[in-house]
């Protein structure tokens, strides 16, 4: 039987292995189901799409472009063994025999018979587990049970400790490998949407180009719910029919775990030895048991959290969504900010959690336009002195709104200090140079360049070009040069152009969303009645024509689900 798998070859993502029979998003946001950490890698980049011939590779008009070896490509039919690169990355197309010993795949699962298996029920692991030992010899084994405890006691800590669901998967294996002697380790999770186990995270101390699984153990602790150990892979019949895989990756002993929370099996644990026979005790594997009820417990509590961070988010945008309904002149301002903030934000450096919280003050900085007369907000033509002085206080409004909520506090410094100028002209208390906050230095630039290259009633946004001029001319006036730096070097990494609002509109294959404003380019593999979803504010959209002319149409926000994060792929060799 013959597999198609796309595995990616590099990145944090290495050894990450995805079907090839069905549709598979490629890009940066974690909405893809191949989801790659590479800032050279668009939030869309590219999809591949099973044929009758094979897997079609498009690119959906990525800023960096994708290339099959030195071929820059916009289609192509993949061909078993073909390199693809996207950003940095590398991803390759594997055509394999399952039944045969040829898997060149970095993450293999070897269907066979478990007959010489050990297998426990939970309950009576976690029995034998705290059995008080009797006879001559109980205080030996009373200390051995309590050093035991102990370890399992400092290593729950530290597993429960973590709510990050991306570093969850990382601190569970780093303590079972600090208590077993296992070379590797994976955390398989339910997929229900391939309902499946998929690898989320695996860990090796050993330079392997493939990691062989047995798919026998791990479905059968995942569905009856058993600790399972074998302790002579080689000699096992499970493995009769891949010895020859066996003895090449010389997987001697192997456990696998089941992640229970609430009578729900949410996946498995798996560890195994190389070359090492009999390496684990039955001990080991009741100090495998009993770090995995702890760890689904924290599985479960981080899939929670990302949950309510995203409806946090969902929040957010109800609010900003409000305040750019009623000031229509300048829809999507807000999201292109945002965009913008973010790019400045990751040239500098900032952290990962510094860039969501970059997200946020970005989505609510004009929040305080609220608290501003429909009259002022609505007029087409400019301000008069009287009407921009009450224009003026909206950074404090937004302030004012956001103070009394603990959540929002940290948002507080992009909405109060976006409209002060490093010169000291600004509003609303002329602070000058290092006084400002760098939350509002940076949006300030952000702010700045929409401003010049969004279109107005009263006349029309720049070129973009022109506009990047005049934002370098402003560097230690109104600007923070550092800030400007920032930006001039996102823009000429190509990160900025597809968020400006007009960029695309004379390319005949583009339209405005229609709820930012922002006109997007549609990749020519794109046609009417397809889904699509804006790069700037990130809606769905419905793509339709009409007499030669692409518009679109607002599709409902999908549910919330948990957060599925492809696992990461390390080696001793990289840490």
């Amino acid at each position: 039987m013959k597999e198609a798998n796309i595995v990616v070859l590099t990145g944090t993502k290495k050894g990450a292995s995805f079907p090839a029979d069905e549709v598979l998003t490629i890009g940066r946001g974690q909405e893809n189901v191949i989801s790659l950490e590479d800032p050279k890698v668009s939030r869309k980049h590219a999809v591949i799409e099973p044929t009758e011939k094979g897997p079609l590779l498009k690119d959906l008009n990525s800023v960096n472009g994708t290339y099959v070896g030195t071929q820059k490509i916009t289609e192509y039919l993949l061909k078993p063994g073909d390199v693809f690169r996207v950003g940095t990355q590398l991803i390759r197309y594997e055509v394999v025999d399952t039944s045969s010993d040829t898997d060149n795949s970095p993450v293999r699962f070897d269907a066979t018979i478990d007959e010489d298996t050990e297998s426990a029920d939970l309950s009576l692991i976690h029995e034998t587990l705290f059995q008080v030992p009797q006879g001559k010899v109980a205080q030996e084994q009373l200390k051995s049970i309590q050093k035991r405890l102990q370890a399992i006691y400092n290593a729950n800590q530290i597993i429960v400790s973590e709510n990050n669901l991306k570093n969850l998967f990382s601190k569970i294996i780093e303590q079972i490998f600090s208590l077993l002697p296992a070379h590797n380790g994976a955390i398989l999770l339910w997929d229900k949407r391939r309902k499946r186990l998929v690898p989320e995270f695996i860990h090796t101390k050993m330079a392997l180009e493939e990691f062989s699984i047995s798919a026998t153990i791990v479905n059968r602790a995942f569905e009856k719910r058993e600790a399972l150990i074998t302790q002579n892979a080689g000699e096992d019949s499970r493995f009769k029919n891949i010895s020859g895989s066996i003895i090449r990756h010389r997987i001697a002993s192997a456990m696998c775990v089941p992640l229970v929370y609430q009578n729900q099996c949410l996946g498995v644990i798996y560890v195994d030895t190389r070359g090492t026979s009999r390496a684990f005790s039955q001990e080991d594997l009741e100090m495998l048991v009993a770090i995995a009820g702890p760890a689904a417990i924290a599985l479960r509590n981080a899939q929670y959290i990302e949950m309510i961070k995203q409806s946090y988010k969902d929040t957010l945008t109800t609010i900003a969504n409000a305040v750019e309904l009623r000031d229509h002149y300048t829809i999507g301002h807000t999201w292109r900010v945002t965009n913008f903030s973010i790019e400045i934000a990751k040239v500098l450096g900032w952290s990962e959690e510094k860039i969501e919280e970059v997200y946020m003050g970005g989505v609510l900085h004009d929040v305080g336009k609220i608290a501003v007369d429909d009259a002022i907000l609505r007029k087409p033509g400019q301000l008069t002195d009287e009407e921009f002085e009450k224009m003026k206080i909206h950074p404090l409004r937004g302030a004012d709104l956001l103070r009394d909520i603990a959540l929002f506090q940290p948002i507080i410094p992009y909405c109060l200090y976006h409209h002060e100028r490093y010169d000291g002209k600004g509003y609303p208390y002329g602070l000058k140079g290092k006084e400002i906050p760098p939350e509002g230095r940076l949006v300030a630039v952000a702010d700045t360049l929409d401003a010049m290259t969004s279109n107005r009633p009263y006349r029309k946004g720049l070129d973009p070009e022109i506009a990047i001029e005049k934002i370098i001319n402003a560097k230690g006036t109104q600007l923070d040069p550092e800030m400007v730096d920032a930006l001039i070097e996102a823009y000429n990494m190509g990160k900025i152009h597809s968020l400006l609002q007009d960029y695309h509109k004379r390319d005949s294959r583009s339209l405005a969303c229609p709820f930012c404003s922002t006109h997007i380019k549609i990749a020519e593999d794109v046609n009417p009645g397809s889904e699509y979803m804006c790069p700037v504010c990130g809606r769905r959209l419905l793509i339709k024509e009409s007499h030669g002319v692409f518009f679109a149409e607002l599709l409902p926000q999908s549910d919330m689900a948990f957060t599925i994060i492809p696992f990461r792929y390390t080696s001793q060799s990289e840490k």
